[in-house]
C-alpha cells in the first residue's frame, strides 16, 4: 500500500500552526482539501470538520464508518529554539525511518492521523463503505471539540480512532478526565533585599497519561520539596512558574526569590540538591538546579500567609497514580497531574490533569482536590470532564482489525485498555452502542522535543486500515 500521499499531507499540516488553541488555518485547510476533493463537509463553531465520502462501487449498501482523528498539536520547544507556535509550523527533520522535529515537539499526535484520514478521502482506487471522516479541535486541551460536536450529523455506529501509539496494539477502552484549576490568591508587600532566580531543569517530562507510570519526576512538585527544606531560612517568594501544559509532566520549574543572606540561601540549595539528585539519579539522570543571582532593591512579595500556603500545598498535593486497576493488569486506573503552576497577578494557579478508568473514582479525586483547595482559602474551578470509554465485550470491529494484522504481520497484536484518555470516551457516551476501536502508528516521546514517528509503521498502520475497510 502506497502511502506517498499520505506523508505528503503530514508534510503539509505541519508546516501550519496548530497548537491547540489555534485552530483556525488547519480547520480551513481541512475544508479546502474537501472542496478541493469534490466532496460534502460541515465546519461547526469549534471548528471541527467533519468530511463525508461515498462508498466505492459494490459497497453502496454497506453500514457507514467513522474514522477518527484530532487537529491540534501540544506546543513544546527546546530552550535553545526560536520558534513562534501561534504563527510558525514545525520544521521536520527525515532521519532514516524516522520523522522528528528540529527542537520541538512533532505534531504526529495527531497529524499523522489526519493524513491518513485525508489520504484515504483523496484516494478513489481504495474499496471502502461510506466514511464519514471526523477531525476535531482541541484535544489536547480537554477534548473541547469532540464535547461541542453536534453527534447528529453521523449515522455510524462504528468508528476507528487514529490516536494511538503503538503500532502492535489495537487499545479497546481508556480513561475519562477532568481539569481542576486551583487559584491560590496572594496580597503584596514589599521587601527589600537580592533576587535569587532558582530553576529545576533537565527532568524527562512526557504525557501525562502514558507515562504517568514510569516514575518521572513532576518539576514543580520537586521545587515544592526544595522550598519546604529552606522554609525556615530568611527568604520572601516573588514568583513561581513551571509547566505549561496540563497534560504533560511539567520539565522544569523556576522560583525567584528575594533574600538578605543570598550566600547561605545559595549554599544550602545546592547542599541539599546534591542529595536529591543521589536519590533520583536511577530515573532522571539529567536533572539539574541552576541558581542565578540578581540585584539588591526592594521587591514585591508574596504575604507570609500565602508563602506558607504555597509550600503546604506543594509539599502535600496529590500527584501521579492514585489507584491500579486490580482487573486489568498493569493498568493504572486513577492518577493526576500537576501540568501548570503559573504566578499570575493576584493568584498561584494550581492546573491539574485528572484521570480515571471509572467514573466514581473520578467524582472521589475531583472532590479530594476541590476540598484541599478550600481547606487553603483557594478557588477551585472545574472543566473539560469526560466519561471513560468502557471496554465493549462483543465488537466486530475488534475482531475484524486483530484478522487483517495477523494477515499482515502473522502476529496476534496486542489488546489493551490504555490510562490516558482518547476522544473514543466522548464519542462512545454521545453515540449509543458504538463499537469503536483506536490503532496508530509506533511513536515515541509524545508531547517532549524527542518526539519521532515510525515511517515504516505508518506504512504497516495505513495498509491495515484501508484492509480493513476493504473487508467490513
Amino acid at each position: 500500500m502506497e502511502i506517498s500521499n499520505v506523508l505528503k499531507i503530514f508534510e503539509e499540516i505541519s508546516g501550519i500552526p496548530r497548537g491547540s488553541g489555534n485552530m483556525d488555518k488547519i480547520s480551513l485547510y481541512c475544508v479546502n482539501f474537501a472542496m478541493q476533493n469534490g466532496l460534502k463537509y460541515i465546519v461547526d463553531d469549534a471548528k471541527n470538520v467533519v468530511i463525508f465520502k461515498g462508498a466505492s462501487k459494490g459497497y453502496e449498501k454497506k453500514e457507514p464508518i467513522i474514522l477518527q482523528g484530532h487537529l491540534d498539536m501540544v506546543c513544546q520547544k527546546a530552550e535553545n529554539i526560536n520558534i513562534d507556535f501561534e504563527n510558525d509550523g514545525i520544521e521536520i527533520v527525515k532521519d532514516g525511518n524516522f520523522y522528528k522535529a528540529n527542537g520541538t515537539t512533532l505534531g504526529a499526535d495527531n497529524g499523522i492521523a489526519v493524513a491518513m484520514i485525508l489520504s484515504i478521502l483523496a484516494d478513489d482506487n481504495l474499496n471502502h463503505p461510506p466514511i464519514e471522516a471526523v477531525l476535531t479541535t482541541d484535544e489536547e486541551i480537554g477534548m473541547i471539540g469532540a464535547s461541542k460536536l453536534d453527534v447528529s450529523h453521523l449515522k455510524s455506529k462504528r468508528m476507528i480512532n487514529l490516536d494511538a501509539e503503538e503500532g502492535d496494539t489495537v487499545t479497546v477502552s481508556c480513561a475519562g478526565g477532568s481539569d481542576i484549576k486551583i487559584s491560590l490568591p496572594f496580597l503584596r508587600r514589599n521587601v527589600n533585599g537580592t533576587k535569587i532566580c532558582v530553576s529545576v531543569k533537565g527532568l524527562q517530562g512526557g504525557h501525562s497519561g502514558v507515562e504517568i507510570d514510569k516514575g518521572r519526576i513532576n518539576a514543580s512538585q520537586l521545587m515544592g520539596r526544595i522550598l519546604n527544606h529552606i522554609r525556615d531560612f530568611d527568604f520572601d517568594i516573588v514568583s513561581i512558574n513551571g509547566g505549561t501544559k496540563g497534560n504533560a509532566i511539567p520539565v522544569s520549574c523556576t522560583l525567584e526569590l528575594v533574600t538578605q543572606n543570598e550566600e547561605r540561601l545559595t549554599d544550602a540549595l545546592y547542599g541539599y540538591f546534591s542529595l536529591v539528585k543521589e536519590e533520583l539519579k536511577d530515573r532522571e539522570e539529567n536533572v539539574y538546579l541552576e541558581i542565578n543571582v540578581g540585584n539588591t532593591r526592594a521587591f514585591e512579595v508574596f504575604d507570609k500567609t500565602t508563602k506558607d500556603k504555597l509550600i503546604y500545598m506543594l509539599l502535600t498535593t496529590p500527584n501521579g497514580i492514585i489507584d491500579m486497576s486490580k482487573s486489568i493488569h498493569g493498568l493504572v486506573e486513577t492518577s493526576l497531574n500537576l501540568g501548570i503552576l503559573e504566578t499570575k497577578a493576584d493568584s498561584v494557579l494550581f492546573h491539574y490533569a485528572l484521570r480515571s478508568n471509572k467514573k466514581t473514582a473520578l467524582d472521589f479525586l475531583e472532590s479530594k482536590m476541590i476540598a484541599l483547595a478550600q481547606y487553603n482559602g483557594a478557588k477551585a474551578e472545574k472543566s473539560g470532564r469526560y466519561e471513560p470509554w468502557e471496554y465493549k465485550e462483543n465488537s466486530k470491529l475488534r475482531e475484524a482489525y486483530i484478522k487483517e494484522y495477523k494477515k499482515i504481520t502473522r502476529q496476534n497484536p496486542k489488546t489493551e485498555a490504555i490510562h490516558a484518555g482518547l476522544e473514543c470516551a466522548v464519542f462512545s457516551n454521545a453515540i449509543k452502542d458504538l463499537d469503536c476501536i483506536a490503532i496508530g502508528p509506533d511513536m515515541w516521546g509524545v508531547h517532549t522535543t524527542e518526539e519521532k514517528l515510525s515511517i515504516s509503521s505508518v506504512q504497516q498502520t495505513y495498509e491495515i486500515l484501508c484492509n480493513i475497510l476493504k473487508n467490513l
